[in-house]
């Protein structure tokens, strides 16, 4: 199916930020754009502020005159819906109410022709649901941009249950051709990035609920550990208390309160409390003019153990720390006798070893430091250690001494379950599996999509192959042991792809 051609007419309905954004992004791929709203006289002001973006990408070059005037003479706002019968297609970026939509698409559809195809914005409501009162809901499709429309890639193409196969192929390939990167997604609650993101601030959150650190701190560890571009608080203050807690609540009400989307309480606090982040000038922090951000905890130097033993063999993403240890200046004495677990041996007899996703105070046989999962050992700067509440302040102080030679900062926090990279990123992976496995994307989708649309380091299907299946299992069931209820419970795609995995070896 090819893309509509860039000769025909796109209509925007709905000019706040995000339909100026597809506008621009439409006017950019050579279509006449009419610009429509409710509001009289929003319109010609969206042209308006469209025309001043134009005016500032020439100022800094990445358009000439000449472009700008032509996309300007391609943009027409109009005062009546009949002005859009013109349109091969229609996308429309109104207020996020069923009843609302669906009346707009209800006046729509006998003024366009029979060939336009309609779109939703929309990316909390379900497609098929806007499009239940059309004649023809085949041709309706969900065409979910990222704010900012004209600069983030990613276009989820949502099919509804209705949508004809040949017209979302048609909405896939004009999304492509209008240089944007389209993935096809089943009508289910949050799309795709919606849906799988939840974790990441979620666990966050819980991690903060429960004392194990502070938000400046976790962001950190999250960041500069786990290879993610911003912190969960960071972030949030950035989109919206308001906003994030609204979409995390909705895929919640969507799919009947599955515990493994709980909406945090300590969000819903400052929600209440008009603590919305940047734009109120305070959410998890503090943005007033002049306002310093908190400093992450951070372990003061300590000196190394000149010896450390190493038992059996480690987990693959941890296989690293063996030749780093010695690059160090660090002995490392391998211990030969057959070992059912990983761990690296301190001075004291302390265990300092890769969470497995419980706490390690209860662990029976010994005294265990947890330290976090990281992207890449070898790059991360900093990286997370929970000690067991038997760990002696020499044993601590040990193994941040050991992290530190390695040339890490170290975070030293409470002991929670699966720490903070190590529980986020196994939650990722499982709701990732749990898409794939239900049908909502293909794999290679649901990666380009978290890849894209919340810029993650890798792909969460990916990453669970690197660190190993068996072992996203592990920590889940592992976290489900201190949290039992339900929400770290693996799912089935992912403990049927683990034991997969595990048959081949």
């Amino acid at each position: 199916m090819t893309a509509i051609d860039p000769g025909r007419t796109v209509a925007v309905v709905g000019t706040g930020t995000m339909g100026q954004g597809i506008a621009q992004v439409a006017l950019a791929a050579g279509h006449l754009v009419r610009l429509y709203d409710a509001v009289p006289g929003r319109a010609e002001e969206a042209a308006r502020a469209i025309a001043a973006r134009l005016g500032r990408l020439v100022d800094k070059g990445r358009l000439d005159a000449a472009g700008r005037d032509a996309a300007l003479a391609r943009l027409r706002p109009a005062a009546r819906l009949a002005e859009l019968a013109d349109s091969a297609l229609v996308i429309e970026a109104i207020l996020e109410q069923l009843d609302v939509k669906q009346k707009l698409f209800g006046e729509l559809e006998p003024v366009v022709s029979e060939d336009c195809l309609l779109a939703t914005n929309t990316s909390s409501l379900p497609v098929t649901a806007v499009a239940g009162a059309l004649r023809r809901p085949g041709r309706f499709v969900g065409l979910h941009f990222f704010n900012p429309a004209p600069l983030l890639p990613l276009v989820e193409v949502v099919r509804g249950f209705a949508t004809d196969e040949a017209d979302l192929e048609r909405a896939r390939a004009t999304v492509a051709a209008w240089g944007k990167t389209p993935v096809t997604c089943a009508d289910t609650p949050g799309f795709i990035v919606n849906r799988i993101a939840r974790p990441f601030y979620a666990e966050a959150f819980r991690v903060y609920e429960e004392r194990g650190a502070d938000p400046a701190t976790i962001d950190a560890v999250l960041r500069e550990c786990g290879g993610f571009a911003m912190g969960p608080f960071e972030l949030t203050d950035l989109i919206g208390q308001d906003v994030n807690n609204s979409v995390t609540r909705s895929v919640y009400e969507a799919f009947f309160h599955d515990p493994k989307f709980t909406p945090s309480f300590a969000q819903g606090q400052l929600v209440q409390a008009g603590l919305l982040g940047r734009k109120t000038g305070r959410g998890w922090f503090d943005h007033g003019e002049g306002a310093e951000r908190p400093e992450p905890s951070t372990a003061e130097p300590c000196d190394p153990p000149a010896e450390i033993s190493w038992h059996a063999k480690a987990p693959g993403v941890c296989a690293p720390l063996h030749e780093m240890i010695e690059e160090a200046g660090v002995k490392v004495v391998r211990d030969r006798t057959p070992q059912s677990e990983w761990y690296i041996g301190l001075p004291d007899g302390a265990m300092l070893t890769l969470t497995g996703g419980e706490a390690a105070t209860p662990q029976c046989g010994g005294t265990y430091i947890y330290f976090d999962l990281a992207l890449d050992y070898r790059s991360c700067t900093r990286v997370a250690l929970a000690p067991s509440e038997k760990a002696s302040a020499a044993d601590v102080r040990a193994a941040v001494g050991l992290f530190q030679a390695l040339g890490k900062k170290v975070s030293v926090i409470g002991d929670v379950p699966g720490l903070i990279v190590a529980r986020t990123v196994a939650m990722l992976v499982d709701f990732a599996e749990d898409a794939a496995g239900r049908g909502v994307a293909d794999r290679e989708d649901v990666d380009t999509a978290m890849r894209l649309g919340v810029n993650y380091p890798r792909g969460p299907l990916e990453w669970g192959e690197e660190i190993g299946l068996s072992r996203v299992r592990n920590i889940l069931w592992g976290l489900s042991q201190d949290y039992p209820g339900g929400r770290y419970e693996p799912s089935l795609s992912l403990r049927r792809r683990a034991a997969v995995r595990e048959s081949l070896l």
